[in-house]
C-alpha cells in the first residue's frame, strides 16, 4: 500500500506552498485569496531516498459560498484515504472557528494527526491558541522560506508505515469507464462479494477500491476505478476529483478493462477513456457489457465489432469480450481472457527467433530511403520493461520513419501473440 499523506486546513493558510516546497516543483497553484484550491492533488515527493504520496485540498470552511460543499467534501475523502495528516495552520492567528471545524472531521476520522504550524519565519512566535487542538507533535515552518520544513519531513518520514511500503509482485487489474457502465458490478463478480457500492445513480463509486482475486491459483489485484465523467461536465463535480484516482489506478495497473455499456452508442469520449489508458501504455481488454439488453441476430455482434474496431482503431491489439454480469454471461471467458493478456505482456522471445524474423521482414520490405540512405537493423533483442520491450540496433536511427516503425511492429504481431498489449520498440544507433 502506498503511504498517502493529506495536508488540511481552512483556507489561505499556505497548503498549496507548503504541497509545491515538498514535491519540489510548483503544482499547486499559490493565490493569496481563500478557496483557490477546489480539488485535491496527488504527487508524489521523496525524502530519505524513500518515496511516498502527498495530497493537497481546498480549504475546509462553513462559509455559505459556492463551491464549499465539494472542497470539504474532498477534503473529508483525502482524509479518509490517508494515512497521515498534516493540519496546516496560521501560526500568526489564533485559532479560529474553521480550525475546530477541521480537527473535529480529523478526531471523527481517527486519523495519524501532525500541526504543521505556518507563516512563522525568522524564529517567530506562534500563537498560543493552537495548544488549545491538542495535537502532541507540532511543527513550526515557513513554508514560503522552507524554513522548518526538512524538520516537518523528517516527522512525516517517522509517521509512516514503510514496512508495508514495499511493492507487491500482484499483477494488477484497473476497471476503467464511464459512471454505470458496470464496473462496480464486475468488481463484485470477480470477487464474489459485494465490496463495491452499485446503484444505477452514475458515479456511486467515488474512489477506488482495492480486492484481490484469484483465477486459475494466479492471484491479481483489482482496482474499481471511480467513474470517468465529461470532464466540461466536471469542473466543480465530485466526479472531476475522482478523475484524478482513476489516473493513479490507471498509473499503478499493469492490465486495463475498459468497461463499455452495449446499450448507449459508442461515443468519442468512450474512445478517449481508452486513449487515457493508451498514454499510460497500458494493455486493454474491451469489455462490452449488458449484451443481455441487446436485441440479436446473426449479424448483430459482428457489427457491434465493426463499429468498435472504427473507434478504437488506435488500439487494435485490443481483444473484445461481449458480457452480461447480470446474467453471469462469459465472466469465466473473461477470466481466461485476463490469463491470456497477462501471459502476452510476460512473453520473452528468444534473441535468434526475433533476428531471423527481422532479418526476413526487411528483406520482404526494406525501410525507405530518407536523403538517400535507408535504415538498417543490424540486430534486435528483447528487454526488461512493463510490456514486450524490444531494443533495435541501428545503422542511423534518423532514418527511421513513423511507417516502418509500424511495419516492424506489426511483424511482430503476426509472428508473436502480443494481442492485449502495446509493443515497445527502442532503435539505437550500433555506434552509441
Amino acid at each position: 500500500m502506498k503511504n498517502l499523506v493529506a495536508l488540511v486546513g481552512k483556507p489561505n493558510v499556505g497548503k498549496s506552498t507548503l504541497f509545491n516546497r515538498m514535491i519540489g516543483r510548483r503544482q499547486s497553484i499559490v493565490y493569496d485569496e481563500p478557496g483557490v484550491t477546489r480539488d485535491r492533488l496527488y504527487q508524489k515527493a521523496k525524502w530519505q531516498g524513500k518515496e511516498f504520496e502527498i495530497i493537497d485540498t481546498g480549504g475546509i470552511t462553513d462559509e455559505k459560498k459556492e463551491f464549499v460543499n465539494d472542497i470539504k467534501l474532498q477534503a473529508e475523502i483525502a482524509i479518509r484515504e490517508a494515512d497521515l495528516v498534516v493540519f496546516v495552520v496560521d501560526g500568526l492567528q489564533e485559532i479560529t472557528k474553521e480550525d475546530l471545524l477541521v480537527i473535529n472531521i480529523l478526531r471523527k476520522a481517527n486519523k495519524k494527526v501532525i500541526v504543521a504550524i505556518n507563516k512563522v519565519e525568522g524564529n517567530k512566535s506562534f500563537d498560543s491558541t493552537i495548544y488549545s487542538l491538542g495535537i502532541d507533535e507540532m511543527y513550526p515552518i515557513s513554508a514560503l522560506h522552507g524554513e522548518g520544513t526538512g524538520e516537518l519531513m523528517d516527522g512525516i518520514f517517522d509517521k509512516l508505515d514503510w514496512s508495508n511500503n514495499q511493492k507487491n509482485n500482484f499483477f494488477k487489474l484497473s476497471i476503467i469507464g464511464k459512471p454505470n457502465a458496470g464496473k462496480s458490478s464486475l468488481l463484485n463478480k470477480l470477487i464474489n462479494e459485494k465490496r463495491s457500492i452499485v446503484s444505477k445513480i452514475p458515479g456511486t463509486t467515488r474512489d477506488s477500491v482495492n480486492a484481490k482475486i484469484k483465477i486459475n491459483s494466479q492471484e491479481f489485484e483489482i482496482i474499481d476505478t471511480a467513474g470517468i465523467n465529461r470532464k466540461s461536465k466536471l469542473l466543480e463535480s465530485v466526479d472531476h476529483y475522482a478523475l484524478n484516482r482513476a489516473f493513479n489506478s490507471l498509473e499503478e495497473s499493469n492490465l486495463t478493462l475498459l468497461v463499455i455499456d452495449a446499450t448507449k452508442d459508442l461515443s468519442h469520449f468512450d474512445a478517449r477513456i481508452a486513449g487515457y489508458a493508451l498514454e499510460f501504455n497500458k494493455p486493454i481488454i474491451l469489455v462490452i457489457n449488458k449484451w443481455d439488453l441487446i436485441n440479436k441476430n446473426t449479424n448483430t455482434m459482428n457489427e457491434f465489432i465493426k463499429k468498435i474496431k472504427k473507434e478504437f482503431k488506435f488500439i487494435s491489439w485490443a481483444p473484445i469480450i461481449f458480457i452480461s454480469v447480470l446474467e453471469n454471461q462469459r465472466i469465466e471467458k473473461l477470466k481466461d481472457l485476463i490469463l491470456k493478456v497477462k501471459q502476452n505482456i510476460e512473453r520473452k522471445i528468444k534473441t535468434s527467433v526475433l533476428n531471423e524474423v527481422i532479418l526476413e521482414s526487411q528483406q520482404i520490405q526494406p525501410a525507405p530511403t530518407f536523403k538517400g540512405k535507408r535504415l538498417i537493423i543490424n540486430y534486435i533483442k528483447q528487454i526488461e520493461g512493463f510490456i514486450p520491450t524490444f531494443l533495435l540496433i541501428v545503422n542511423d536511427k534518423k532514418h527511421l520513419h513513423f511507417t516502418y516503425k509500424r511495419y516492424l511492429e506489426n511483424q511482430l504481431r503476426e509472428n508473436f501473440d502480443f494481442q492485449g498489449t502495446p509493443i515497445n520498440l527502442i532503435f539505437k544507433n550500433k555506434n552509441e
